[in-house]
Parts: structure tokens; C-alpha cells; sequence
């Protein structure tokens, strides 16, 4: 069965162009011909044919640069510079004109400002990737020059805070800071130049104990966050993420002590939804879910503790179509689960047991009224034979 864990979206902008690409690595330093910005002419990539002619960049010692040259007569290309593990004497870094992405992970940086990410290639950077260094703090404007930046790998670092609107200036569309040592975020800091696009934050294994909502302020609008993992920090209560357009959300490994009415609210087009692992002894109150009318999609697998509190705990839950039990011991299961849930599809329970909707339609003609039996069947892989289908 699919679980929410499985559908974690980590999109980093890709410069394949479909059809014959091709690419080389280059480590000693030629000439450059002048380039447009790459990202002006990103409309115009499906108009261009594909030829296979290589070409050639300048690279900084250390530094790696792989090419890909597309268009008429190789007329377009775009460069992937890794100057990784080289040690925080590499910045600022000379990079080709046409730089889509930038690898500087796991060189001891201490310090990202607007000095560290300027010159001739950062302005049209799709990709910056700073994950395994040694930042604690971002500066307000490290990131300002950056109009085309739509992928930010801050993981692996040691930052205790972020600025305000550090990410106003960019489109951005993916930003990782998981691993860090952030205790407090205000959702206000993901506000971006995005003009509307789908934002995916990744926020887990960090020490969070307390989101902040954007303050309201007139002519803000709030940040386009579609899906938020929060998983392993801190958090004790679900945080308020009202009005936010998520779909997907992770709050697995938190100390969360109680799902209650209204810990979802503003929340009506969240499909998926992963609850696994909770620290502590969590709680399933009746009606807790009632502002998930649109969730497909429930993992609260791993929680041995989880207690029954009734049926009514799935209540207006009308689209979930698969739940994931397992690792609960909550079985076997209430009879009247399938009445709360009239799109439920598949539910796993137990150790590794399936179970799947069924419906006997019964002996023909029908009676007039009569409504056909739905069933669960369970199946045990580690069983050669099925249970028997428990009839609801």
C-alpha cells in the first residue's frame, strides 16, 4: 500500500531537455562565448532541436563542470558546476555564464551572504546546493541576487534561526533544511517571488517546538507551501498552518499527545497526512480529522501505544481511500470503521496483514431497500491461507 511516506516530494529542477543531450566534464579553464540568460530562453526549449555536437566551459580548479549543449547547431547549453569538498577557501567561486546548478556542499562554510553568491553566473543559478557545512545563520539578503533560484539544499548544517523574508527574491519551488538546530520557524520566512508556485519545504530532524503563522498583513499574501515535512522535531501540538495550500504533510517522530477538533482546521484540501512514529503516548480523539474532507490518504503505522477511542475518530473523512494501521496493534478493527469511511479502499493493520474493500452484492432479485454487503479481507503474506472476510 502506498503511504504518505512514500510520496515525499523532493523536486530539483532538472536541465534535461527531452530528446539527445550531451555532456562532458571539464577541469582545465578555455574560452567562453557569450550566452544569454539560460532561464529567459526556458520557454523556448520545446521549439529547439536537439543536435549532438559537445562543447566546452571553463571550470575552476577543483571544480568539476558538466555540460549540456542542445539547440540548433549546439546554439544553448547549460553547465552543472560540483566544486564540493574543496574547503571554505572556494568562495566566491568563478562559474561559467550559463550555471544552472552549483554544487558548494561539504566544505566547512561558516558564512552565506550576498558577497559569497555574486558575479557573472549566480544571477541565472536554477540550483544551489549548501548542504554539509557549518552554517548557523543565513544573511537577510545571501540570496537576493538569485531571481531564477528554484532549488535551496541547506540540510546538514547547524542554523538556530532564518530571516524574515531571506527568500522573497526567488521563484523558489523546493528548500531543504532538514538536520539543522532550528527551534522556532515563522512561516512567513517562505514567502517568495514564486508568482503562485507550488512550494515544498522540508523542515524534519530538526529541534522545532513551535511554528509561527505569518503575521496578517495587508498585500502579503501567504506562502504557497504545498507540502511540509515536519517529521522528528519537537512539536507537542499540530501547529497552526491555517489557510496554507498544503496537500501533503508530515508529522511523523513528533511528542504530539492528542489529534483534537480544530488541530486541522483551514486545512480542507490536505490529501495526504503521515502520523507515524509519534514519541509518547498519542491520542485519537472522536472527530479529530473532521477538517481532512478531502485526505486519500492516512499513515498512522508504528504508534503501539495508539488506543481506540471509537469510530467516530474517522469521522468526515469521506475521501480517505487508504489508512495504514500497522505496527498499532489496533485490531482487529470496529465494525462500524467502513460506514465512517465510504471511500476506503485498502487499510493495513497488524504486522504486515492487508485488508481490501469488498462488496458482495447478495442473492438476485434484490430485495427493495436491501443495500449490498461491504466487507474487509484481510490477508496475511506470511500466512498461506486468508482470513476470512470480516463483513461490516
Amino acid at each position: 500500500m502506498l503511504s504518505s511516506k512514500d510520496i515525499r516530494i523532493n523536486r530539483t529542477p532538472s536541465t534535461s531537455i527531452g530528446g539527445q543531450m550531451s555532456r562532458r566534464v571539464i577541469t582545465a579553464q578555455q574560452g567562453q562565448r557569450p550566452t544569454m540568460p539560460w532561464a529567459l530562453l526556458l520557454p523556448l526549449l520545446p521549439l529547439l532541436a536537439v543536435s549532438g555536437a559537445q562543447t566546452t566551459r571553463p571550470c575552476f580548479p577543483g571544480c568539476q563542470c558538466e555540460v549540456e549543449t542542445f539547440g540548433l547547431f549546439d546554439s544553448f547549453s547549460l553547465t552543472r558546476v560540483d566544486c564540493s569538498s574543496l574547503g571554505p577557501h572556494i568562495v566566491p567561486v568563478p562559474i561559467p555564464l550559463d550555471t544552472a546548478h552549483l554544487d558548494l556542499s561539504s566544505n566547512r562554510l561558516d558564512t552565506v551572504n550576498e558577497s559569497v553568491l555574486a558575479g557573472p553566473g549566480y544571477t541565472t543559478l536554477a540550483g544551489l546546493y549548501l548542504s554539509h557545512n557549518l552554517l548557523t545563520s543565513i544573511s537577510p539578503t545571501a540570496f537576493s541576487r538569485l531571481r531564477y533560484l528554484q532549488s535551496l539544499d541547506l540540510s546538514h548544517n547547524s542554523l538556530c534561526t532564518l530571516p524574515a523574508e531571506g527568500f522573497t527574491s526567488s521563484p523558489l519551488s523546493d528548500v531543504n533544511l532538514s538536520h539543522n538546530r532550528l527551534r522556532e520557524v515563522s512561516l512567513s520566512a517562505f514567502r517568495t517571488h514564486g508568482q503562485g508556485r507550488a512550494l515544498h519545504v522540508d523542515l524534519s530532524h530538526n529541534l522545532l517546538h513551535r511554528l509561527l503563522p505569518p503575521p496578517a498583513r495587508a498585500g502579503l499574501p501567504m506562502p504557497t507551501i504545498q507540502s511540509l515535512n515536519l517529521a522528528w522535531n519537537r512539536l507537542h501540538t499540530v501547529p497552526s498552518l491555517q489557510d496554507l495550500p498544503l496537500r501533503y504533510l508530515s508529522l511523523d517522530g513528533n511528542p504530539l499527545t492528542a489529534i483534537r477538533p480544530g488541530a486541522f482546521a483551514g486545512l480542507a484540501g490536505l490529501t495526504h497526512l503521515s502520523l507515524a512514529s509519534l514519541q509518547g503516548l498519542p491520542q485519537l480523539v472522536p472527530h479529530g480529522f473532521r477538517e481532512l474532507p478531502g485526505l486519500q490518504v492516512l499513515d498512522l503505522s508504528n504508534n503501539p501505544r495508539l488506543q481506540w477511542a471509537g469510530a467516530e475518530v474517522f469521522s468526515g473523512l469521506g475521501s480517505l481511500q487508504e489508512l495504514d494501521l500497522s505496527g498499532t496493534g489496533l485490531a482487529p478493527l470496529p465494525e462500524p470503521l467502513l460506514l465512517q469511511l465510504p471511500s476506503l479502499q485498502s487499510v493495513s493493520v497488524g504486522q504486515d496483514v492487508r485488508c481490501r474493500r469488498l462488496v458482495r452484492e447478495g442473492a438476485y432479485p434484490r430485495q427493495p431497500g436491501a443495500s449490498p454487503k461491504v466487507a474487509l479481507h484481510c490477508v496475511d503474506p506470511q500466512q498461506s491461507a486468508a482470513r476470512a472476510p470480516d463483513v461490516l
